[in-house]
């Protein structure tokens, strides 16, 4: 019994634990492990909430963080609105379309100015070929005005839009019976 206690006494006595020592020397404690993961996520935590962390501000303050935040989603909102809208009324689109065709070249500047700041990058070359788009885009003023005024008297409401007449004249032509010889012919063979 002595040799067993003292064999006993040298591997696990003193708070000690040899075979566990050297079994972590190969593998991690899973406990300790843990423990270091779980004082590392409360240390990232709380970085997080030191680096988030807002002093007490104004309303106004407030009001702009929440109008710095809109451009994006607005821009995103707004372009998936416009294939919407598109796809629901194409005239009204249209419409609004050759409007935008006639907006002069210096507002299109500034809006792409606006852009270009807030977003933080600058196409040099797609804003000269905007340039050259709208001096074309000027240039086709009045036949812009000419589509909007034929795009309206397509819509449903406009007099005259279900006339049936040309289509109905032309289905009568279609049934109208021709002379045709070579059938003619055909017809006298099979009888005799």
């Amino acid at each position: 019994m002595g040799l067993i206690s003292g064999l006993m006494g040298v591997l696990f006595g003193g708070g000690r634990n040899v075979l566990r020592e050297t079994a972590e020397v190969f593998r991690e404690n899973t406990e300790a492990g843990a423990g270091r993961a779980a004082a590392l996520r409360a240390q990232v935590q709380d970085q997080y909430a030191a680096e988030f962390a807002v002093p007490r501000r104004g309303g106004f303050d407030r009001f702009m963080d929440g109008l710095n935040r809109l451009p994006r989603p607005a821009l995103a909102l707004g372009t998936l609105g416009l294939f919407v809208a598109a796809m629901v009324d194409p005239i009204w689109f249209a419409e609004r379309m050759q409007g935008i065709a006639l907006v002069p070249e210096p507002l299109w500047w500034l809006l792409g100015v606006i852009v270009s700041f807030y977003f933080g990058a600058r196409h040099q070359a797609k804003i000269q070929d905007l340039e050259r788009d709208l001096a074309g885009a000027m240039r086709r003023a009045p036949q812009v005005m000419e589509n909007i005024r034929q795009l309206r008297q397509l819509r449903a409401d406009s007099p005259g839009i279900a006339d049936p007449r040309p289509d109905g004249d032309l289905a009568r032509q279609s049934l109208a019976v021709d002379a045709n010889p070579a059938l003619e012919d055909w017809r006298r063979l099979r009888r005799a």
